[in-house]
């Protein structure tokens, strides 16, 4: 079946209409259990006082989200509007030295915030991993830079790094975290990049433009090394047309989208209800249902945020970050489930890729697969819920291999092509939804906890059978249909299909073309065409 295969207009009308029903019936249940709920003892230490007039509490159990948009969003402004400051300075007066101002603006930024020793403790990595790029030996280079990460993992290699931060900064754990695994991570793509080059190798202080700049050190999106040294150092820095109305319209977005936020936390308790068992076996299915979805939904609204905010900083710069994930309302696929893309980008080259070829095998998938969610077990920190998430998302992940080689075989292959393409994509709509559930419930493992993640599947596939199951894959069926609708549009606008040929002349339109009498023609425009 092609992607630009269509269905009925009335039909998809028809699928957009349940979908709308079904997404604000579930909201009504959410907000019925978020109100009746709003003064359990549970929920004393995330639902706090909000807009008083209104008489509505919100919903702060997100560290990370009030860390960015409340507590500390003036230290983080100030931060952010200090770096666009200073480039706007340096690349109008020496254009060629912006890297450079870069890298001295979050030096200088890293060292107020956490002190000289964090900093140093910082430089001995990235000499440490210099060191073994020069080496150019891949393997080497990449067993070095996990062995590092791992001692940000697990004792007492912890506590003894975690004595280099300084003061009594409330933020300093999370960014002595974020600043040291990007960190990592970002020396391994050098040197990995410098085993790659071939005449010569990279300058250290290469590497520490690249580490050093601010709007990526602490939270990322990581950017491969390859992609930042040509774009941070290319000298045209003369912009296309409409892209400062384009960034400032993003901008714009995002701060629409801080506010949608805030504004659903005040009714919608959808991170801290998941938290309370006792409260969720009493709740409706379609508040089960509603909650684990609307649950991944927001996790990719606050990366496509926060990484948003980072990315129009970093766009000012003339950079070409990575772009947000892909929503959980616009994927069917384990192939294209990632909730940070730069993250996704680097395992995809350096491992993924790297091991898979063309992932036509199915060994060399399980072993691709295998190797990249063995990266990201340590890069998340090895746990119950993240071993848990792996395996199954791994599983997934060469499930999907394993079924499309099998549904490519005889006699279904030639099943396919003689069905219509339309009655094709209602048939894969249906192995796409059961699809979709497997995400949802193997990704609110991470996100949530098991518990919730066993309790929604209790309730979706034994307690609520048949008909709580038949309807929720019903709607969730729709919204694979509309999904597939975008999808085949946007094919539409990348691929167009070619015009049809010009209808053949008639008989009579042929015999009567030359009696008609030729315009006249000027013969220096005869001689010119």
């Amino acid at each position: 079946m092609g992607i630009k295969a269509a269905l009925p207009k009335y039909e998809i009308y028809f699928y957009n209409t349940v979908l709308c029903l079904a997404m604000f019936w579930a909201s009504s249940w959410i907000f019925d259990l978020s109100s009746s709920s709003a003064n359990r003892k549970t929920f004393k230490t995330s639902v706090k006082p909000g807009w008083y007039y209104f008489g509505r509490k919100m919903d702060t159990a997100d560290f990370e989200w009030m860390m960015w948009f409340s507590t500390f969003r003036a230290h983080i402004l100030f931060a952010l509007s200090g770096h666009v400051l200073f480039a706007k300075m340096c690349s109008m007066l020496a254009p060629q030295y912006r890297s450079l101002v870069y890298m001295v603006y979050g030096l200088l930024a890293v060292w107020t915030s956490m002190g000289w020793t964090y900093v140093t403790l910082i430089l001995s990595h990235c000499i440490l991993l210099y060191s073994i790029s020069l080496v150019k030996v891949r393997w080497l280079c990449f067993v070095t830079g996990l062995c590092t990460l791992a001692t940000f993992k697990c004792e007492p290699f912890v506590s003894w790094q975690t004595g280099f931060v300084e003061g009594d900064f409330e933020l300093r754990h999370v960014l002595f975290y974020g600043g040291c695994g990007f960190t990592i991570m970002r020396c391994m793509s050098f040197a990995l990049e410098n085993c790659e080059r071939k005449d010569g190798n990279y300058n250290i202080l290469e590497l520490l433009k690249y580490n050093f700049y601010l709007p990526f050190f602490y939270f990322g999106p990581i950017m491969t090394f390859d992609k930042f040294h040509i774009q941070a150092n290319k000298s045209d820095l003369t912009r296309k047309e409409r892209e400062m109305w384009n960034i400032s319209l993003q901008g714009l977005i995002h701060l629409g989208a801080i506010i949608v936020v805030d504004v659903l936390f005040h009714f919608l308790y959808i991170l801290t209800i998941p938290t309370d068992l006792r409260l969720l076996k009493h709740a409706s299915d379609w508040a089960l249902v509603g909650l684990a979805y609307f649950n991944l939904v927001y996790d990719w609204v606050k990366a496509a945020v926060m990484f948003g905010v980072i990315n129009t900083v970093s766009r000012l710069d003339h950079l070409d970050p990575p772009k947000p994930p892909k929503c959980i309302t616009m994927l069917y696929v384990f192939a294209e489930t990632h909730f940070d893309r730069g993250i996704n980008e680097w395992l995809c080259k350096y491992v993924y890729d790297y091991l898979g070829g063309k992932h036509e095998n199915v060994v060399q998938e399980l072993v691709a697969t295998l190797c990249t969610f063995g990266v990201t077990i340590l890069w998340l920190g090895p746990c119950e819920a993240v071993l848990v998430w792996a395996f199954f998302n791994c599983f997934g992940l060469n499930f999907e291999l394993w079924t499309a080689k099998f549904f490519s075989m005889e006699p279904f292959a030639s099943f396919e092509m003689a069905m219509p393409e339309a009655t094709s994509r209602r048939i894969r709509a249906v192995f796409n939804t059961l699809n979709f559930w497997t995400i949802v419930l193997y990704n609110i493992l991470a996100l949530n906890s098991l518990d919730f993640a066993k309790l929604v599947a209790k309730r979706l596939l034994l307690k609520g059978f048949p008909i709580t199951t038949i309807i929720v894959m019903f709607v969730t069926y729709c919204l694979i249909q509309v999904i597939k609708e975008s999808e085949r549009k946007q094919a539409l606008i990348d691929d167009p299909d070619p015009l049809p040929p010009a209808p053949p002349q008639s008989a009579a339109t042929a015999a009567a073309a030359p009696t008609a009498a030729p315009p006249a023609v000027d013969p220096s425009k005869e001689k010119a065409e």
